[in-house]
């Protein structure tokens, strides 16, 4: 009878635990997919409204079907600010008063009409310059940080710790007078030169390559390569983790920055960059903001940063978990 209780016992406990085993994970994803939804809600909002009319935007309630409401109708004809005529796509259909799934292009129009074009080529071309010189000097620096054992090594590393601490704001007012007094200001160098090399960068490249075995470069040593023939070409090739991510994170860094490119840049119209051209359009369009304009051209920002990601993301995990593996 003993043996017998203690059998159900031992049962119970273990469909009890089998149980938990399954609930556990399902609440953690359920709860995980729930944040996501969160997160990315907006998103999709911002690219809903991207394509529909003026009036729809301003509507509520809110749907992310681009049509608007039953009692909304979109302007047929709209002259905008410079006295050009544009046709938009009722999204109800006039006879049946049922709505229909009739996006509008109007807001992209609207903003491949203003500078976008130009803020787009100043952004790529300003990310991906920072982005490569980062690659170099961060590496570089990294590298030579963690293999050379030269005076003053661990004091400058402690001194890149020291001023990660700093918020970047505070070198704003130092850069521009600098920039100015060398004449810099309102050019290309001005949002390239300053951003070329990283504190982050520099530590999370040193703490990378110090994850890799010194026997492969004692092995190359011993068939005569240099240092700068290791890294070139035994290193880097094996650094692609730790480099995809410094590339992400310079690109996604220069490619939303704003308040410095406003301070450096502003007075002249040509070098604007995306965030700052986008913030300006208040004024392009007049007193009233046009919603569907300043959506479409949030969701192009936004895009080609998501699409990196998506794309890298396996490298830039593993790069960003090297960081932690050696202090």
């Amino acid at each position: 009878m003993t043996t017998i209780a203690s059998a159900q016992t031992q049962q119970a406990r273990s469909g009890t635990r089998r149980m938990i085993n399954v609930a556990m994970p399902t609440i953690g994803y359920t709860i995980l997919v729930i944040f996501a939804l969160i997160q990315i809600l907006p998103f999709l909002f911002t690219i809903s409204n991207s394509f529909k009319c003026l009036p729809a935007i301003q509507s509520y309630p809110q749907s992310l079907v681009p049509v608007p409401p039953v009692d909304v109708t979109c302007e047929p004809t709209i002259i905008d600010d410079a006295g050009r005529e544009r046709k938009t796509v009722l999204p109800a259909d006039e006879t049946s008063k049922e709505l229909t799934f009739n996006p509008t292009l109007d807001g992209y129009r609207e903003i491949f009409d203003q500078k976008l074009p130009r803020w787009l080529f100043n952004t790529a071309f300003v990310s991906l310059g920072v982005m490569f010189l980062r690659l170099l000097f961060d590496s570089l620096a990294g590298y030579s940080l963690a293999r050379l054992k030269f005076p003053g090594n661990r004091i400058i590393f402690f001194f890149v710790l020291s001023l990660l601490m700093i918020p970047g704001i505070v070198l704003l007012l130092p850069r521009f007078i600098l920039l100015k007094e060398i004449g810099l200001l309102n050019s290309y160098p001005a949002l390239i030169i300053p951003f070329s090399a990283s504190l982050f960068g520099v530590f999370l490249m040193k703490q990378f390559f110090e994850s890799i075995p010194k026997e492969l470069e004692e092995a190359a040593m011993v068939d005569g390569a240099g240092r700068f023939t290791i890294f070139f070409r035994l290193i880097l090739p094996i650094s692609t983790p730790a480099m995809t991510a410094l590339a992400i994170f310079s690109f996604q860094g220069m490619w939303n920055e704003f308040l410095q490119v406003l301070l450096l840049v502003s007075s002249k119209s040509e070098l604007w960059t995306l965030p700052l051209g986008l913030s300006f359009l208040r004024g392009e369009f007049g007193e009233q903001l046009r919603w569907h304009s300043f959506l479409a051209g949030s969701v192009i920002t936004t895009l080609p940063l998501a699409l990196i990601f998506f794309m890298f993301q396996r490298y830039f995990v593993e790069g960003v978990s090297y960081t932690g593996l050696k202090g």
